[in-house]
């Protein structure tokens, strides 16, 4: 932002102190975001070369054999499904993708750093002039962090795996949209620039459904905390009759970790109402548990028991509305208003935001984890979406009503003191 405020770029550039040569923005942009994808595709190689050596000390197989394993599971994180066996596996890993998205974010930093000085400075574009500098790195950083990708199917890819590249062309571009280029805007300096123009009551909105939506992530996943230890005893029981080594029993735990956004996805779809499925003609709700044979997984230690829920799970419902209610009250507080239609507007379309996006969670959280009734595991995400939406914007509401009704109620009462 500093070097928009410092005047033209030519003025930025003379002088014997100015670097006589600066890399084309095209090829700093795509070296960020090459570098983006290498960063955590680096990490799952090292995984899964450690996971070879750990199963049985490298007696089968070859080093080769594990960086595939590492290189397929960086691919299924960016959505490309991998075939097992001849059985589709679709589910993403979510703890490596948000390992992805979060190098890709300070990657997107960097560069927009980088790039600041490029384009018209912050007087011109506040006269209006066009700013193409943080889309056309957006194009560039797209493509390098694509052709990673392309390249990394190309090497890893066999016959019996299969995995596809639109999705990962698809995620790429997802990503990079959604993380790379806001991260490129407020590198840059761009994005202060910009939000200035939005009207206060909308970036009022777009902080509560943050804070709302981080607030509902943190509840479930001490949802699932709890879950899981109070039947702990289940998991170490799976544990034992798969007859783990420690090598093996590292592994899992390992995968347990990378699944914990996709099972917090389920925990926060429990809790929103509608629940979730672990596999065709399964359901697993506030208001039913009914359940099928499980694959031995520790993690699904974390399940109720299958029949009558106890009375009190269907009180879980009135916990989304009454969160949104306390979150939006306390963050109005911060940011008061007097106006009753700006504090109803604030905290509605704030909890409607925040539902939309824990609802964007909840359908990728799901998909298909082996043949049969494991081809349908995951959470009920139309309808998650329209409770949460519900939930959270009414409650939001309610909030911004009740902080809008404290505010003018203490300034009247300073107003007659």
């Amino acid at each position: 932002m500093t070097s928009l405020l410092t005047g033209s770029p030519t003025t930025r550039t003379t002088g014997p102190a100015a670097p006589r040569h600066r890399w084309p923005l095209a090829v700093l942009a795509a070296l960020g975001g090459a570098g983006a994808a290498l960063g955590p595709l680096l990490v799952c190689l090292a995984l899964g070369v450690s996971g070879w050596f750990l199963v049985d000390a490298g007696a089968h197989g070859t080093p080769s054999d594990g960086m595939r394993v590492g290189a397929l599971t960086w691919l299924m994180a960016h959505g490309s499904g991998v075939q097992v066996e001849g059985v589709a596996v679709t589910a993403v890993p979510l703890g490596i993708t948000l390992l992805a998205a979060w190098f890709l974010w300070r990657s997107g930093l960097r560069v927009g750093a980088a790039v600041s000085g490029r384009g018209p400075d912050a007087d011109a574009i506040s006269d209006g002039e066009r700013d193409w500098t943080v889309p056309l790195a957006g194009l560039f950083l797209t493509l390098g962090y694509a052709v990673v990708g392309v390249v990394t199917l190309a090497l890893a890819a066999t016959p019996q795996t299969s995995p596809g590249t639109a999705g990962v062309v698809l995620w790429t571009i997802g990503l990079c949209l959604v993380i790379g280029l806001p991260a490129l805007a407020v590198g840059s300096g761009r994005a202060a620039i910009w939000t200035s123009y939005v009207p206060a009551t909308l970036v009022a909105a777009l902080g509560i459904a943050r804070r709302l939506l981080l607030t509902w992530l943190l509840l479930s996943t001490l949802a699932l905390v709890a879950a899981f230890l109070l039947d702990v005893g289940t998991a170490a029981n799976v544990m034992s009759q798969l007859h783990t080594s420690a090598g093996d029993a590292v592994l899992v735990v390992a995968l347990s970790l990378v699944l914990v956004p996709n099972a917090v996805g389920f925990a926060g779809s429990y809790l929103m109402g509608p629940g979730f499925t672990v596999g065709a003609g399964t359901l697993v709700s506030p208001s039913a548990v009914a359940l099928g044979p499980l694959p031995m997984f520790p993690m699904l230690a974390a399940l109720p028991d299958s029949g009558t829920t106890p009375a009190w799970t269907n009180a879980l419902v009135a916990l989304p509305p009454v969160l949104a209610a306390v979150v939006v009250a306390r963050a109005m507080r911060r940011t008061p208003t007097l106006r009753w239609d700006e504090g109803a507007l604030r905290g509605c379309v704030g909890g409607a935001l925040a539902g939309v996006g824990f609802a964007l969670l909840a359908a990728l959280a799901g998909g298909a984890v082996g043949p049969g009734r494991m081809r349908d595991v995951g959470p009920f995400a139309g309808e998650v979406m329209v409770h949460a939406i519900v939930s959270f914007g009414l409650g939001g509401l309610v909030g911004g009503l009740l902080a809008t009704a404290w505010h003018r109620r203490a300034l009247a009462a300073a107003d007659a003191g």
